[in-house]
Order: structure tokens, then sequence, then C-alpha cells
């Protein structure tokens, strides 16, 4: 990171110093005489609004009720989680803005452990012991850094994508001295909204001036979006020989050589990624989901017990965690160790319908491995009866499993109920007609009962139908009746809520709106499918264009949007 130093001042030091005092700070320590004296610390250097939080689920309770600008959190925490491990939940669950100091203090020793398979990035390390003068020289530096960049994040908190680019544009336009993190922003952005072009050309510039691994993952991400593999591929594998703790390089490479067919490989590279850092939950999901892919039992089990691990007493556990466990075991014939995750699981998510629903298909599917076929139909009874009641109370905006619908219709099967499996496949499939993971389990489903050739027949049918669906509508929007595209679209939408049917639904909704004026219930209507795409996959760059080409409607018409 650069210092004041570089590119400043006396004045600048000086402007900053009287800003610190009005930060709100929340230090993260188990030990309440190590909270005291860090807060004794701040107050040497005039920070006195400080909130003390001893455990990782106070933590949860204070940047819900309260935004801080700074948070000082020791690595190690309570329950064997760390500093990393926070971090990464208050990201993924959006529960502190990009503008957050996030500083990590640690020893000498657990600098060096963690520092080189960090993943989601502190914005510094401060390493013990140190002064007050030393800590407010990094405090000093991180805000900074952000205060240069809040134009951009504000955006992005937002979801102002297009806004965020301009932004960047701005901060260009000025000689900075954080040129090369701005390029890599907007580069990051562009992808983002699958502008890969844009992002591509990027990318090669900085490449052009300095060979950095993120410009070259950067370039390798935007050929993917163009749908060149080979190259990307390359680039990727280069990065990953020449930088080892480059570890996002090595989900990357697996994702493309996925994508070409090449499982085992895609394995074996996340397996690497995962020696070096195992505590990535969300890198050992998709090390289990290959490896049952490709058969590999023991790499599942030991890939899915650390992610339940990883997660337990956490706000990022799934109920996913626990059916992906214990489905390893079944296959693997550990029948009491599948009930006694059931139980678990029971317990765990005591209240909750998902986990109600979860536990009684689980529950089936361990009785038929046990021999009791009475209790498995009466298990996969109720499990039927939660499942229509979910999916006709639930909340749009979080969908029932995929994986775990899989395992109903496995049930199912198992049961006799061949005509509710078939019902339950067929809709999962279009749901999620774009996700390999989840067609692989279906046909996987199929093959266990000597069926692939019905398997194949059934997403043969589901995909021809998707695509007549959808061309349709696109095909009347070509033809400029954006009324009937948006009837079309929608009626897709409901019929079929899968990620990209959502999306253009909501698209619809926003170029009809934009030539012919806003219209509150459809402006909701799109809102509304967004949402349930976003839960489906966040990451997604057409749940960003879709969210992107509404706010840009509503911009239009002096509206807002959240």
């Amino acid at each position: 990171m650069a210092s004041l130093d570089d590119f400043g001042t006396d004045e600048l030091s000086q402007r900053l110093q009287k800003e610190l005092p009005r930060k709100r700070v929340l230090i993260v320590d188990r030990h309440p005489a190590a909270r005291d004296a860090l807060r004794l610390m701040l107050s040497a250097l005039g920070v006195t609004n400080v909130t003390g939080a001893g455990s990782s689920a106070e933590v949860l309770r204070q940047v819900k009720a309260s935004t801080f600008d700074i948070i000082l959190s020791d690595y190690v925490l309570d329950d064997g989680r760390d500093g990393q491990q926070l971090l990464e939940e208050l990201r993924q669950q959006h529960l502190i803005p990009l503008g957050t100091v996030f500083m990590v203090i640690t020893s000498e020793r657990g600098y060096h452990n963690v520092i080189s398979v960090a993943e989601l990035a502190p914005d510094d390390y401060v390493i013990k012991p140190f002064t007050s003068e030393q800590l407010q020289a990094r405090i000093l530096k991180a805000v900074f850094k952000k205060n240069f960049f809040a134009p951009v994040y504000q955006k992005l908190d937002q979801g102002a994508y297009i806004g965020a680019l301009n932004a960047c544009d701005r901060l260009l336009a000025n000689t900075s001295p954080f040129e090369l993190d701005v390029l890599r922003l907007k580069g990051e952005i562009l992808n983002a909204l699958g502008r890969h072009d844009e992002a591509e050309a990027i990318y090669r510039d900085v490449l052009a001036r300095k060979s950095v691994p993120w410009a070259r993952m950067g370039l390798a991400f935007a050929l993917r979006g163009r749908k060149s593999l080979d190259e990307a591929e390359t680039l990727a594998q280069q990065v990953v020989d020449e930088f080892p703790q480059y570890l996002s390089a090595y989900d990357f490479l697996a994702g493309v050589q996925e994508e070409k067919g090449r499982l085992e490989a895609a394995q074996a590279v996340l397996q690497q990624a995962a020696t070096l850092s195992p505590n990535n939950a969300g890198r050992q999901r998709v090390v289990g989901d290959v490896a049952m892919r490709n058969g590999d039992l023991d790499a599942a089990e030991k890939a899915y017990g650390k992610v339940l691990e990883r997660h337990r007493g956490s706000s990022l556990r799934q109920v996913d965690d626990y059916a992906n466990l214990s489905r390893v075991m079944l296959d693997k014939g550990q029948t009491a160790g599948a009930r006694q995750l059931i139980q678990e699981l029971k317990r765990d998510w005591r209240g909750s319908r998902q986990g109600e629903y979860a536990a009684a298909v689980m529950d089936s599917l361990c009785l038929q491995a046990e021999g009791e076929p009475e209790k498995a139909r009466a298990a996969v009874a109720e499990a039927l009866r939660l499942h229509e009641a979910l999916e006709r109370d639930g909340d749009p905006a979080k969908p029932i499993s995929h994986k775990i619908a899989v395992d109903l219709a496995q049930a199912c099967l198992a049961a006799g109920d061949g005509d509710a499996a078939q019902t339950i496949m067929k809709k999962v499939a279009a749901e999620n007609n774009d996700n390999r993971h989840v067609l692989a389990r279906i046909e996987g489903v199929f093959a266990r009962t000597g069926n692939e050739d019905a398997g194949r027949a059934l997403l043969d049918q589901v995909n021809r139908e998707i695509v007549e669906l959808n061309n349709r509508g696109v095909l009347a929007a070509r033809s400029g009746d954006l009324e009937e595209s948006v009837r079309l679209l929608v009626d897709a939408a409901e019929a079929v809520p899968s990620l990209q049917f959502l999306v253009n639904a909501a698209k619809a909704i926003s170029a009809l709106m934009d030539q012919q004026g806003w219209r509150d219930e459809l402006a909701e209507q799109a809102q509304r499918y967004l949402q349930q795409a976003r839960a489906r996959d966040p990451r997604d760059w057409r749940v960003l264009s879709g969210k992107e080409a509404l706010q840009r409607v509503a911009g239009k018409y002096g509206k807002r949007i959240s």
C-alpha cells in the first residue's frame, strides 16, 4: 500500500489526523484486557467513539445496529474462528460498506502464516507489539485510500455499476497515486457487467506497462467471457505456476477446465488451492461438488466436512452443508454417520421450514439405506408436503435448494413414486438449465436406477422448451413489440423462474418503461425478478446488467430504486 509520504505532505497528514477523532471504531478481541488496552491507545489519538466486541456473534449484532468507519480485529477469535473468516462473513453478507476500514491485528508468526493465503484481503495487518504512533500511521494510510475511492465504493454499495465506472473515469482524469488500483477496479466492474471487450483493452494496456498477476487474471476473465477458453486457461495456468499464492487463479483455472469437461484436472487444481488455504469454505464446497461428479467420495467427504466445520455457528451456514455430507456418507454406506448428521441438522435448524424440509428428505434416503421402506415412504410424504408448502408460501428471494430437491426426487423414485420424481426433476432442470452441477446430479439419479436414456430425454425436452419460451419473447422485442415481449417473458419467468428468464423479463420491463414511461407496478415487478435472480447467483453478470438497466431507466424519470 502506498504511504502518506508518497503523495503528501504535512497538510494532508494534519487533515487526516483531524478526521480521525470523528471516526467510529469497533475493537474485536476475545480478551477484555486487550480491548481496554487498545481503547486507551485510540484515546491517546483522540478517538473516543469506540465500541468493543468479544465474540463474532457480538460483532454481527453490533454491525447490524450501527455503522463503523474502522474495525480493528484480533486474528484469533472465539470458538477457533479468525479475523479473516469474520471479514469474509461481513463482506459476503453485505454487513459493512466497502468504505469501512478493516484491519487485522496479529503476532509476527501469525502474520506470516496468514498473509500468504489471505484471500479476502483486509486493508492492512498490524503486527504486535505496536505503538500508538504506529497504529495511527497505519490507520491514516488506510483512511486515505478509502477516502480516495469513496466515490466508487458508494456507487458499488448502491449497486450502481455504471455510476461506479463513471467515478473511476473521474479519478483517472487527474494525476492519481492509485492509477493502477483504479484501472484494476474499472476492469473488474466491466467484467462483472459482461463488457469483456472493454475490460480486455484495459488489462492489455496495464500489461504493456507492467506484468502484474491481477492484470493477467483480469484478462483471462475477459477472454473466458468471450469464449476464448484455451487462451484463458493458458494465462491462468501461467499465474498459478509463477504466483502460487494467488489463489483465485486456481478457482478460475478449475472453472475453465470444468467448462471444457476436464473434471479430474479441475478437482486436482482446486485441491491444490484447498491445501494452501484450507479455510475457504466456498472453495471446499466446489471441491466436494466436483469430487462427487468424479466419484471421489473420500475427497468429497473431506471437503464437505471442512465446510460444515468452518460454517458451524456462522450466518454463512446452509442446510446444504449438512445434506452434502450426509449424501456422501450414504453413498459410502456409512448410515450411522449420515444419521448423526441428520440429527445435527434437525437440532441446528429447529424452527426453520427449510431445515425441516432438508431433514425429511435426507431422513427418507437414510431410512431406505437402513432397510426401513415403510418409514422411508412416510418421510417422503412429509418431505413432499414441506416442499409444496415452501413453493407455495416461501420467499422467492430464498429459493429451495436445488440439490435437496433432486435428493427428494431420488427419494421419490426409491419409494416408487416415479411421477413425483419426474415432476420435481423437470422443474429443477428448467430453473437451473445452465448449471452443470445440477444437470449432472439429475443425470446421476437417473443413472443409479438404470434410466440413463430417460434422464437424457428429460433434459433434452427441458432444453427445447426453454429455448422456445425464450425465443418467442426475444423475437417480439426485436420486432419492436415491447408490450408483447414483456407479456411473453413475464409468462416465462413466472412459469420457469430461472436466472435467464428472470433477468430477461426484468430487462424487457426496463425497455418498455424507457419507451413508454415509468410505471410503479412494473418497476416493482422487475425488482422482484432481479432479487430472485440474485438469490440464484449474485455474481452473474446478467444479474448486474439487468439491475443496471433498471437503474438507468429509473434515473431517466427521476426515480430511486433500492
